[in-house]
């Protein structure tokens, strides 16, 4: 429910309420433009409960497949599936490849401020005690989107008025969809229990992974960002089924597949329910309750949402003079609550001119977010892996996973840059003969 959540604000207000939300906030918020919100809002909450419900089947029936699966992933194949997911960036962004790459890369500069690297050392902090704990993904993502939305709006004219109207039906065409993209929802849902059951990717990269797979492979991918559903069905069932095959590893082995399961664990433990393989023998009947448990809860999603939104739509009809200062004041209380201190409200600040510098110029903002979000995944899994190889990089490529996921991962790097080439390549002629 809570990933569903953060769709409301960035459909909206083009403001995501999670970082799983911000992979596709731009399409959903095209949509509600051109007058569909509550198409769009449906998208997600139907797509979003089906991929709920079939992640959980999947952790009924292939908990310990999946389980072996993602224990036979080392540091080395963390890696190049964290690099892949930030070669997503590349994927997912309408402006040029090359200013896709360049957002990408400030991000990661961004994740490297602090001292949470595996040298334990401080870096670029500046003498800031504040920065020691490092850039939380959070205050930059409320920065480059809520922000800098609010700083476009006082030196933009208002846009045309949405025609004021009450809702439809949010779940009319859902069904017509779901037979039109039967396609992309099962891929979505099968990259999202892949990536789920791997510890420490989460909800966050499946959403990501499925939105720039979905372009790649649509057979009009001029379309998106321009409000196409294709994406937000891919990217909806994919983050809902990887929360629940992140239960996976959690209730096998006890590793935790995001935050939300390292909280539960410790809640199964106070609970007298200890995770193991044995728990799916000794305690079965927990466990039975569990799945039951999480398949209500998917179903239970249709009807809250559907009033989350009713409630929601009064957003667009009000004065965008007066919603703006509210986006503000909460923006400026969150960023306050995180810390307990005005540090946080500062760094809301310096992330919303950022933000609003680099739309300004072409620049992807939600790349940037992709790189703070992946950046730590990225460094710690290089190092630990070199000191695994005592510095040797062909264990990177020796490993029968690692070596398809890099050549994935170059592949994504060097198709923009082999585009570019050859547009390049194929101009000539046409210029020489114009010459002629």
């Amino acid at each position: 429910m809570a990933i569903f959540s953060g769709d409301i604000p960035g459909c909206l207000l083009r403001i995501p309420g999670t970082p799983a939300s911000a992979a596709y906030t731009d399409e959903a918020y095209a949509m509600t433009r051109k007058g569909e919100a509550e198409t769009a809002l449906g998208i997600c909450l139907w797509f979003s409960a089906i991929g709920g419900i079939v992640g959980t089947l999947s952790l009924v029936v292939m908990a310990p497949i999946l389980a072996e699966f993602a224990l036979g992933f080392s540091t080395f194949e963390y890696f190049w599936l964290a690099a892949l997911g930030l070669m997503c960036a590349t994927l997912v962004a309408r402006s040029s490849p090359v200013k896709a790459i360049a957002s990408m890369l400030l991000g990661l500069l961004v994740s490297c401020i602090g001292m949470e690297n595996p040298a334990g050392l401080p870096r670029f902090t500046f003498g800031s005690t504040d920065l020691l704990g490092g850039i939380d993904p959070i205050p930059a993502l409320v920065g480059v989107f809520a922000v800098s939305e609010v700083m476009r709006a006082l030196i933009t004219p208002d846009p045309p008025p949405l025609p004021s109207r009450r809702f439809g039906s949010i779940l009319k065409g859902q069904w017509e969809l779901t037979k039109r993209y039967p396609q992309q929802q099962v891929r979505g849902n099968i990259v999202g229990i892949i990536i789920g059951v791997l510890p420490g990717a989460g909800a966050d990269m499946a959403a990501w992974v499925s939105y720039a797979m979905s372009k790649r492979f649509s057979k009009t991918p001029e379309k998106f960002g321009t409000g196409h559903p294709e994406g937000l069905i891919e990217a909806g069932a994919s983050n809902n089924a990887s929360l629940a095959s992140g239960w996976v590893p959690a209730l096998l082995f006890g590793i935790p597949g995001d935050t939300i399961t390292a909280i539960a664990i410790g809640v199964l433990f106070m609970k007298g329910l200890n995770p193991g393989p044995t728990l799916f023998t000794e305690r079965a009947s927990s466990m039975y309750a569990l799945y039951y448990i999480f398949v209500i809860s998917n179903i239970i999603m249709i009807p809250l949402g559907i009033m989350m939104i009713r409630a929601s739509s009064f957003i667009l009809r009000a004065p965008r003079s007066a919603i703006m200062p509210v986006i503000l004041l909460c923006c400026a209380v969150g960023s306050f609550a995180i810390g307990n201190n005005l540090f946080g409200v500062a760094l809301v600040a310096g992330f919303g001119i950022i933000g609003y510098v680099m739309e300004r110029n072409g620049y992807p903002v939600a790349a940037m977010v992709l790189g703070i979000v992946m950046g730590t995944m990225v460094e710690q899994s290089f190092v630990t892996s070199l000191i695994k190889s005592d510095g040797s990089l062909l264990p990177f490529f020796e490993r029968p996973v690692s070596a398809v996921l890099s050549g994935i991962t170059i592949l994504c790097l060097a198709w923009p840059l082999a585009a570019i080439a050859y547009g390049k390549w194929a101009s000539r002629p046409a210029a020489a003969q114009a010459a002629t």
